[in-house]
């Protein structure tokens, strides 16, 4: 469909041009395998390596920090099973946040099904990490804790400073998920209170099927596949070199352009709060009690579905979501909504609207046009069906 308004930049992002000129001289030069000794595979180990040295210099790590992976699911997966298994059965609790991505929740209850134990730790009304009640998780046989940087629905950004402090003390890893902020909020992993943090390509404006587990050295963590010496032994299978090139080509741009970037992504939301409330009686902003990441606008529209409200605006050409897109076409409300404490209903009646290196504010303009006229319309429908 030609027109089409991209909304939901959170879910992924369209790949940048430059992005895309260099996946496809990797495939059509740079096809190698990386680990062959001759001039065909020192060319692909040198693009790879390269493009290591890209993610870590946007991460604020050793180059040795960066293993690739197939995305953020699996570094989350990885952080959790690798550390479980290379500790003692005496020291098998997992602590995480109510709010964590499927790939960090659904793994650590998988763990606990397991044999291991897992506390799942509330968050406020709205929607950051109650530190205290962390703290008070946190127990002798505590051997990681989970919490994301970012929420991937509410855009709130958590007090990683405060819960990697909390850790330390308690000789605790800390692993936080960063898909969401990496590449759009400042990191610094070498003074960053944490162990370990995942990252993705596709969030970036990079391919999909690519991503990272930022790894400090001397973590304990058990190795992840077996079968060849890739990605220093601990995470092996050859190397999805396209991908990776890619995916350094897109933390190249991020570091060239994060600061303005950042700035422009934040008046195009501020405009669209300002705007939207403004216009649609009784709309709720979620996470105005702290600090929000500039690219996600998360709002409640009582009175309406989500998903209808979702339909309706695709159907006139504007993509948006309700939640996670690993979650869309779920039964019943978003596990993050309802920790919130949310009934089922005001639950469902989120919209998150996000925004990414080529959104317009010609298209935030014409989804202010767009969407109060929607909104009104389903709840004069919904009264009348009372």
């Amino acid at each position: 469909m030609a027109g089409i308004i991209y909304l939901d930049n959170a879910a992924t992002t369209q790949p940048d041009p430059a992005v895309i000129a260099a996946m496809t001289a990797a495939l059509a030069e740079q096809w190698g395998n990386p680990s062959s000794v001759h001039e065909r595979g020192k060319q692909a180990k040198m693009a790879l390596e390269n493009a290591r040295n890209s993610i870590a210099k946007l991460a604020g790590c050793h180059a040795d920090e960066v293993f690739f992976t197939s995305g953020g699911t699996e570094a989350d997966n990885w952080a959790l099973e690798g550390v479980v298994a290379a500790s003692d059965n005496s020291h098998n609790h997992i602590t995480v946040s109510a709010f964590e991505h499927h790939a960090v929740l659904d793994c650590a209850k998988a763990l606990d099904k397991a044999g291991a134990m897992l506390t799942v730790v509330p968050i406020s009304s709205d929607g950051y990490v109650d530190v205290q009640a962390l703290e008070k998780a946190i127990r002798p046989e505590t051997v990681i804790v989970s919490v994301m940087h970012v929420n991937n629905e509410l855009g709130t950004v958590q007090p990683i400073e405060a819960i990697g402090a909390i850790c330390k003390s308690r000789a605790v890893l800390f692993h936080s998920d960063c898909v969401q902020s990496f590449g759009k909020l400042p990191l610094n992993f070498a003074t960053m209170p944490v162990d370990m943090i995942s990252i993705s390509a596709h969030k970036i404006h990079g391919p999909k099927g690519i991503g990272a587990l930022i790894v400090r050295r001397g973590t304990m963590l058990a190795q992840h596949q077996h079968g060849g010496s890739q990605e220093r032994g601990r995470r092996t299978g050859t190397e999805n070199l396209p991908g990776i090139v890619g995916f350094g080509k897109a933390a190249e741009l991020c570091m060239q352009n994060m600061q303005s970037e950042s700035a422009r992504l934040a008046g195009l939301r501020d405009l669209c709060e300002r705007e939207l409330c403004a216009m649609i009686p009784d709309l709720i902003v979620n996470g105005l009690g702290g600090t929000r990441a500039h690219n996600i606008l998360s709002v409640r529209v009582p009175g309406c579905d989500g998903e209808e409200l979702l339909i309706a605006l695709d159907m006139r050409g504007i993509c948006v979501s309700t939640g996670a897109a690993c979650s869309a076409g779920a039964h019943g409300a978003s596990h993050v909504m309802t920790a919130l404490g949310l009934t089922t209903e005001d639950a469902r009646s989120s919209l998150r609207i996000s925004f990414g290196r080529f959104s317009t504010q010609t298209e935030i303009e014409q989804l202010i046009e767009t969407l109060p006229g929607i909104v009104a319309k389903q709840r004069q429908m919904n009264r009348a069906m009372v």
